[in-house]
């Protein structure tokens, strides 16, 4: 895709990832035209584009309502689209998985069929590594089997295999990227990272599941938006993606690391009960998008750490105001 003049929608916008890469795409001038819906849910938040709102257009919508949906996309008639829209904590959807069906799934159907109609370019869904389940050693691979451990991420292995079956079916041109966790700056604070960061600015222990020896492949935000963008602009048609940064932590050290970043104690740790059908590990091979895209991470855990309390230090009072929403989850 060499043109970068053409029209691009952005479903979830104005969540954490979709709003680092709304940011990213807004800062250059080579994207004039872009459009963002974004339900607004409770983990949707236009602050997090006020620093670009003057460079989209913006829709509040459901991406479930096709009538909707079909209204805006005819409107726009938008060449690419980004699609970062989706119910994503896994501990929510344990509690109750209908709105990570409806959403992650018949959402992702909907935007499917709709863009089909449309004869777009390209259609970049936004996976999760969690698709894969976990690993004790080695690495997953894009051609690994799927192996979903919670209903969350069983939703978005769903949509995956819909937009494979689109891609075969239809000749649609799709492109999947599989992330790994992601952390920086404007995350809501029901993620492992912010909320560690909050339960210490509350003055209460972080709490770590089990004895905290899950390990997972932390990616900062901002490399993964570049990311995003590398393979919209460079990415195969049909391809899967891996999006990992190989840098490995156990969750009691990610604390700790926490704890020395804010200055705090390091008994500031409180081991709880673990969550049911618990992910160990996860490890992504990426030389994939390192050879095909030319992408790779810039930012470092510890340094990305530290740009994360730091933003949180700042912005304290957004972080302390999405309290209540979470508080429910965890008593």
């Amino acid at each position: 895709m060499k043109n970068r003049n053409l029209k691009i929608l952005v479903t979830g916008g104005a969540g954490f990832i979709g709003s680092a890469f709304v940011r990213l795409i807004c800062r250059d001038r080579d994207y004039p035209r872009l459009i963002v819906i974004d339900k607004l849910t409770y983990a949707g938040d236009l602050a997090r584009l006020e620093e670009v709102k003057a460079r989209y257009k913006f829709y509040k919508a459901d991406i479930c309502d096709g009538a909707r949906m079909r209204s805006i996309f005819k409107k726009e008639r938008p060449e690419c689209i980004v699609h970062f829209a989706a119910e994503s904590h896994v501990d929510r959807s344990i509690l109750d998985s209908s709105a990570f069906i409806r959403t992650n799934l018949e959402g992702t159907r909907v935007l499917l069929d709709i863009a089909k109609d449309l004869g777009l370019k390209r259609f970049v869904h936004i996976s999760t590594d969690e698709v894969y389940g976990d690993i004790e050693k080695g690495e997953f691979y894009e051609d690994s089997q799927i192996n979903p451990s919670s209903p969350y991420s069983a939703s978005k292995a769903a949509a995956d295999l819909l937009v494979k079956s689109y891609v075969r079916t239809f000749d649609f041109p799709a492109i999947i990227v599989r992330p790994s966790n992601n952390y920086g700056p404007w995350q809501y604070p029901e993620k492992f990272i912010p909320r560690a960061i909050l339960s210490v600015l509350r003055n209460q222990k972080i709490p770590v599941y089990a004895k905290g020896k899950n390990v997972r492949e932390w990616l900062y935000v901002d490399d993964c938006a570049a990311g995003i963008l590398a393979i919209l602009e460079k990415g195969k048609i049909g391809e899967i993606y891996n999006l990992g940064s190989s840098q490995e932590k156990r969750n009691k050290d990610v604390a700790k690391m926490i704890l020395s970043a804010l200055g705090a104690k390091r008994d500031m740790i409180q081991f709880v009960k673990d969550r049911p059908g618990h992910d160990f590990r996860y490890r992504l091979n990426s030389k994939k998008v390192l050879c095909e895209v030319k992408w790779c991470p810039k930012v470092k855990l510890e340094d990305g750490l530290k740009q994360t309390v730091q933003w949180c230090l700042e912005n304290r009072a957004w972080l302390l105001s999405k309290y209540k929403n979470i508080a429910a989850l965890y008593k």
